[in-house]
């Protein structure tokens, strides 16, 4: 069926123009690429390269959606869409290549796929956007490509994976990158498998793997060195629910020019955790294009109707022609399968068997129509454009149908093992509603016909997934045994939990939300004023403590004051009251009575302990507060002398005063003597076993306390004004060091006192 033949005109055509500053990539238009090369014979240029195999550019001028930009670096990409027999070539265009910084949208490299082996045109970007629900994967859309005013086609728009894709998914940018991109494709061999065949030489793996970053091969290797022989050490060093999607995808949308067919075309991302994150790439042979081997019982290809019946296990069920580690390694843990086919259960339920691929697939054939016609050098007929949609398209190979294929493919992925019988997640609940940091959270949630429940939860952005059983035994929160509520116990830690449940009999699992791990609940919560706060800080660092890079900057210290871990999700550093959102603070967890440095240098793109601001050593006032401008606390300072601190004495509590730097550490330590005082007290004799005087001479009523090395409150009084000398009964508390602070309405001074 043509789907021109339902007779309707999308409006996005009339929008062809309109760009939203939000995204490059956005699917509501085609954007416009105009290439302007400064040397005549720029085609023959680009052929040697190609032929080299070199990644040398050619200079040229490029006009995005009318804007201009100079001097940008261009050659082909890829290898085998790329020909010097060819006119619509792909490309690799870098716009900061000689102009550092030069970006469009916030983009600086464009990637640009010539859509060749895909005679429908939507393979790609269609596979990107329904794989982006699931997974960190490439943006995806649309340009009309002119070369020095020459039409010559239209092409796939695709995001790069580099450091702004990396920055968006991971919130890193310098950890290990690696691509998945054999020299050659070996027919016959193992390519980029992730198999140890190559041995223990990391230089052995070179022509199988692409570093993009500075550094890995020994990191690699040790990933690949786990995978195959250390498998329970394989969630340390692997992100399984990511490969999972990975292979789900990979299978569901039969993307077989992948790691599941010649063991190519992905890239594995280390995290700061460590661990490795599978990233799909190349899409434009996904829904049955490329069907020349997937190295188990297809080993010499496939037909289209054997493609809407491929077994998803098979590198279980079957053999593997050529090692796939990643694969097997996976599906021989039970629970490992089931999660693997509950997320193709999700993918098929939310894109095929609602039809929903099929209504966005004809979005973007009428938003294309057009452009596909006036494509003069596109490597199919218009005729094949407007059939592939519903029918198999046949050329060198037949490529299917999408929606013909996807009909026989999603019902028979719907009747396979594991996608029916499923636990049913009837609830989800948690209390209190508004937990603050050390309270008990409860999280509960009804399910029938289920064996075990898993709660998965983490208190801080960054950090993994923790596992833990949940309950119905009337045990740890749960209210009454088999009821069929589940429950499970965690201490909140302050800003927000997040969490997902996963749950499974017999048959199948299934999670909730069922997108997880990618997507997951979130618990809003808070800490109580005092539990972080401003503890030290230094306006004027000559010669003190240096920062990761060897500078010398000023610096802040943040202090935990309670019994427990409190996350800093959305808190803030400022320097101005009208600003108070000033610099978010990395999203991390600062553990009970620990310590957390941040920079004022100004230098955010050293790393992300790096605030946007720097102190003055004149005097200003610093901020701590909260994503709503709630001032969780604060300090004034005046004039700072270089290489002296200001800080809380006693630690955490006390008020702020010069002292003795203690980068990091507690400010009661014996080097931490406070520099001024400016109310005149004296304690004697230093040291005392039972008792020592406390001689004060003020015009104000004075507040005594005693504070032990670790901050707590352990004695206080009133004190009258005038000239006193009283008696302080130490007989009672533990030999160590103590803080004495007096205080009146104006003033402050606190002394140290040894208790024997």
């Amino acid at each position: 069926m043509n789907p021109k033949s339902k007779g309707f005109l999308l409006l996005l055509l009339t929008s062809l123009n309109c760009f939203a500053q939000e995204s490059f990539y956005k699917t509501d238009a085609i954007r416009e690429i105009k290439i302007s090369f400064y040397q005549s014979n720029w085609d023959a240029v680009l052929d040697s390269f190609y032929i080299k195999g070199d990644k040398e550019r050619l200079l040229a001028d490029i006009l995005i959606d009318g804007v201009n930009y100079d001097s940008v670096g261009v050659r082909y990409k890829g290898f085998s869409s790329a020909s010097i027999n060819r006119v619509k070539n792909p490309f690799n265009i870098k716009l900061n290549y000689t102009i550092a910084g030069q970006k469009h949208l916030g983009i600086d490299k464009l990637k640009l796929s010539n859509v060749i082996q895909d005679p429908s045109f939507v393979r790609e970007v269609l596979s990107y956007e329904i794989s982006r629900q699931y997974t960190p994967a490439p943006e995806a859309n649309y340009a009309n490509l002119f070369i020095n005013d020459t039409l010559i086609g239209l092409y796939s728009n695709i995001e790069a994976v580099n450091k702004e894709f990396l920055h968006k998914h991971f919130s890193s940018t310098d950890n290990v990158l690696v691509k998945g991109n054999p020299e050659e494709v070996d027919l016959f061999g193992e390519n980029s498998n992730l198999s140890n065949s190559p041995g223990i030489d990391t230089a052995n793996y070179n022509r199988l793997y692409s570093m993009e970053s500075d550094y890995g091969w020994s990191e690699l290797y040790g990933f690949i060195d786990t995978l195959n022989d250390y498998e329970y050490a394989l969630e340390k060093v692997l992100n399984i629910d990511r490969s999972l999607w990975m292979h789900a995808l990979n299978y569901t949308l039969v993307n077989f020019d992948s790691y599941i067919g010649y063991a190519q075309n992905y890239y594995l991302y280390q995290d700061d955790n460590g661990l490795f994150n599978p990233i799909l790439w190349d899409l434009n042979m996904s829904f049955g294009s490329f069907r020349l081997t997937d190295a188990s019982i297809y080993f010499d290809g496939f037909s289209v109707e054997q493609a809407k019946t491929l077994d998803p296990l098979t590198h279980y069920n079957e053999f593997s022609v050529f090692e796939r580690p990643l694969l097997r390694k996976l599906f021989e843990n039970t629970r490992y399968r089931k999660m693997y086919m509950a997320h193709i259960r999700t993918i098929i339920e939310e894109n095929f068997q609602n039809n929903n691929y099929k209504n966005r697939a004809e979005e973007l054939y009428y938003l294309i129509d057009q452009s596909v016609y006036t494509d003069s050098n596109k490597f199919y007929s218009y005729t094949d454009f407007q059939d592939n949609m519903y029918a198999t398209v046949s050329d060198l190979i037949d490529y299917p149908g999408i929606v013909d294929l996807m009909e026989g493919r999603s019902a028979y992925l719907s009747t396979y093992d594991g996608f029916q019988g499923a636990p049913i997640v009837d609830s989800v609940i948690y209390s209190p509603l508004e937990p603050i940091a050390g309270d008990t959270v409860l999280i509960s949630t009804y399910i029938n016909d289920v064996s075990n429940v898993l709660l998965a939860f983490k208190e801080d952005a960054g950090n993994l997934f923790e596992n833990i059983l949940m309950n119905d035994q009337g045990l740890y929160g749960d209210i009454i045994s088999d009821d069929g509520w589940f429950t499970a116990q965690i201490v909140a830690t302050g800003a927000q939990i997040d969490y997902y449940i996963y749950a499974e009999n017999d048959t199948a699992g299934v999670f909730a939300p069922v997108r997880a791990a990618y997507e997951y609940y979130t618990i809003k919560g808070s800490f109580t004023k005092g539990d972080i706060v401003l503890n030290e800080l230094m306006a004027s660092n000559m010669n003190t403590s240096q920062d990761e890079n060897g500078d010398y900057d000023d610096w802040i210290e943040l202090f935990n004051t309670t019994e427990y871990s409190i996350s800093l999700a959305d808190l803030y550093l400022s320097d101005d009251l009208l600003n108070l959102t000033k610099w978010q603070i990395p999203t991390q967890t600062i553990a009970a009575h620990d310590y957390l440095i941040i920079w004022a240098d100004s230098d955010v793109s050293q790393n992300s302990l790096h605030a946007n601001f720097k102190l003055s050593s004149a005097g200003e006032i610093l901020f701590l507060a909260d994503a709503n401008g709630q001032i969780l606390d604060s300090v004034s300072f005046t004039q700072q002398l270089e290489d002296v601190s200001y800080g809380r004495y006693p630690n955490g509590i006390g008020v702020f005063l010069l002292l003795s730097p203690t980068f990091n550490g507690n400010n009661n330590t014996a080097d931490s003597i406070p520099i001024s005082s400016n109310l005149l007290i004296d304690v004697f004799p230093v040291p005392s076993a039972k008792s020592f005087y406390l001689s004060i001479s003020s015009q104000q009523e004075s507040n005594f306390e005693l504070f032990d090395i670790l901050g707590k409150l352990v004695c206080e009084k009133t004190i009258n004004a005038g000239i006193t000398a009283t008696e302080i009964s130490i007989a009672d508390y533990k030999p160590g060091i103590y803080f004495v602070t007096v205080r009146n309405s104006d003033q402050v001074s606190t002394l140290k006192m040894v208790k024997l």
